[in-house]
């Protein structure tokens, strides 16, 4: 969910107090984190976009990978296919751009839940349509909850106190939860997708059965924006606007989805990627590599204008990106041994001779944002730890987390130097140039997984670093598909991955880094963390009642991730770097919490002449 996995994290504790008797339900057009929603009953458009953006244009952009199905339902879909395949379809729910967490009626025109948060109902709009005319029903809207839960590890974990759901009125959906009090279930279920339930128990043109459980590259029938025109398996898919599309007009949608067709074209190098951008064959580009954002645009086109390098500042996320190590293996349970792999890791000399000192190294799962713990724990915070005292590394509670610093060759040394001891206490040994267990003699192995070449750039010092410690150490690079189907069944050593997590933290804290995940292939906790006091630490998270008591619980969870060093936190820039063939524009005023929110806001520069020419000659 990358970049869907970013629209997951953003979810909010609710307000406002509902009757649990029908009759005396009250309605609702949007739910907000903190009093009424900032957009009223009645609202026009978000504040950020332009209403009257021109509609019209092709946008062409890549991806690093391929793809091989297109049903939604399964796990599997990734990067730029998940987040193409999530145009043709609609939800509940959609979330507002400059707000904290704040959700509005898409396919529901209107929303209610009791003063217990026992359960939530959805009034579906009468006009909301399938792509083939099909109104969308209760029925598709149970279909979709049931289908999901039941096939994604994902959505199984997420929507795990959802006990049912049932039509209750021709127009209403009635979710019931087999618990009271989660403030944050009544969002989280108003994003749920709307998949066809007709179309998924129907046929197949050859007549063969539809299997919703499978895999698929038929076009899939959506009700969104988009529908997909055209593709070729592992090479291009093509989403084009549709023309009648039913909720073009709803005041969450206009000035938004301005391009009338999107192609994605999948390559298998990055370097190959970057190439087919300065040729022309792409459009628009986020830049991850800042070696290429500091000296790979020297060429004609960027050096004449023609090519535009922006940064958008990033406000709607904390950021971990680190290095996971998968705890399903004996050899990374010892604690120690995982924080003599931060001591090897010199962010330091990177930074300086590889990132143009553009970095700074991630102190925090949650980093960037008020969230991030920091000195020592005071007040509610230490309250919540105290609690769990015995169950947490002593540390937490005597010495700020702070990662080694290295930079220099004595600094380098003196780092080692305790990563060995490290290891030692955890009962290996130097035997000549290997690490080994001192009782059985096995040598210390593992193997860093990755899916993408620029991969190298960290891994091969750090790689070095470790062989120095003894360590034997490969990389491997394996295509995006068998990167994800190894994650899906844990297998792996370690892994370099991202979580995104959002300013109102919650429910999917329990995929990250809940035991009752760690088991379930597909979820994202990657790391199998099984450790009672996070899982304590999540539910006070969850169950927060204030702003207050959510930052002093993610403060909490926050201190005994970085003290369990379940990862090596490695490095972030809080900005998004963009680069674009100068064709397109965007609002002069963007979503403060919203980045660089391309395409969402955007529209073509060539759509927008068209409109004007075609004005050439018309009476005022």
């Amino acid at each position: 969910m990358q970049f869907r996995l970013v629209a997951i994290a953003c979810l909010a504790a609710l307000v406002a107090p509902f009757s649990a008797a029908k009759a005396e339900m009250s309605w609702r057009h949007g739910l907000s984190l903190v009093g009424e929603p900032k957009y009223p009953q009645g609202f026009a458009h978000f504040d950020y976009v332009n209403p009257s953006a021109p509609q019209g244009g092709t946008l062409r952009l890549g991806s690093i990978g391929g793809f091989d199905n297109f049903n939604l339902a399964l796990t599997g879909l990734k990067g730029e296919l998940e987040i193409g395949i999530s145009r043709i379809y609609d939800t509940l729910m959609t979330s507002s751009l400059d707000e904290i967490s704040s959700e509005y009626g898409l396919v529901a025109e209107s929303v209610s839940y009791p003063d217990d948060i026992s359960s939530v109902t959805f009034r579906l709009r009468p006009q909301a349509r399938f792509h083939d005319g099909t109104k969308m029903t209760p029925e598709d809207v149970i279909f979709s909850f049931e289908t999901l839960k039941a096939t994604s590890p994902m959505y199984m974990a997420y929507w795990r106190n959802v006990a049912k759901a049932e039509a209750t009125g021709p127009n209403e959906v009635t979710f019931t939860f087999d618990e009271k009090g989660n403030r944050e279930l009544p969002l989280i279920v108003g994003q749920l997708t709307v998949l066809p339930k007709h179309w998924w128990q129907g046929k197949t043109a050859n007549g063969t059965p539809r299997d919703v459980t499978a895999t698929t590259l038929e076009p899939p029938l959506g009700s969104g924006p988009y529908r997909m025109k055209t593709f070729e398996a592992g090479r291009y898919a093509v989403y084009e606007q549709v023309a009648d599309y039913w909720a073009k007009d709803l005041p969450v949608n206009r000035g938004t989805n301005n391009f009338g067709e999107i192609r994605y074209d999948y390559f298998r190098d990055a370097t190959v990627l970057f190439e087919a951008f300065k040729g022309d064959r792409i459009d628009w580009r986020r830049e991850n590599v800042i070696r290429n954002w500091m000296t790979a645009y020297d060429f004609p086109a960027a050096r004449d204008g023609r090519i535009v390098r922006e940064e958008f500042p990033i406000r709607n996320l904390g950021i971990m990106q680190g290095m996971v190590f998968n705890l399903r293996r004996e050899k990374f349970q010892d604690i120690r041994v995982r924080r003599a792999f931060n001591y090897a890791f010199d962010f330091e000399e990177l930074n300086r001779t590889i990132f143009f000192d553009r970095y700074e190294r991630i102190n925090s799962f949650f980093f960037g944002t008020e969230l991030a713990s920091s000195g020592l724990p005071q007040g509610r915070e230490l309250e919540l730890l105290n609690a769990v005292k015995d169950k947490v590394p002593p540390e937490v509670f005597t010495t700020p987390y702070a990662n080694p610093v290295g930079g220099t060759t004595e600094k380098k040394r003196d780092n080692l130097r305790t990563a060995l001891g490290l290891l030692r206490e955890a009962g290996y040994e130097l035997k000549g140039t290997r690490l080994v267990d001192a009782r059985t003699g096995t040598p210390f192995t593992m193997e860093i997984l990755g899916y993408d070449q620029t991969m190298e750039r960290w891994a091969a010092p750090f790689k070095a670093a470790l062989e120095r410690l003894g360590i034997g150490v490969s990389l491997r690079i394996v295509d995006a598909a068998q990167y994800q189907n190894r994650l899906r069944s844990f297998d792996f050593d370690a892994t370099a991955t991202l979580f995104p997590q959002s300013l109102s933290p919650g429910n999917e804290q329990r995929d990250f880094w809940g035991s009752h995940a760690a088991d379930q292939p597909g979820s994202y906790n990657l790391a199998g963390i099984k450790n009672p006091a996070v899982d304590a630490l999540i539910e006070q998270i969850i169950y927060a009642k204030t702003r207050e008591e959510l930052v002093a619980a993610t403060h909490a969870l926050d201190r005994v991730l970085l003290w369990s060093a379940y990862v090596v936190p490695q490095y972030y820039f809080m900005k998004e770097l963009t680069a674009r063939w100068d064709r397109f524009d965007h609002p002069k005023t963007m979503p403060y919490f919203g980045g660089a929110a391309f395409p969402t806001v955007w529209w073509s520069k060539a759509a927008a002449a068209a409109n004007d020419n075609s004005r050439v000659g018309r009476n005022p």
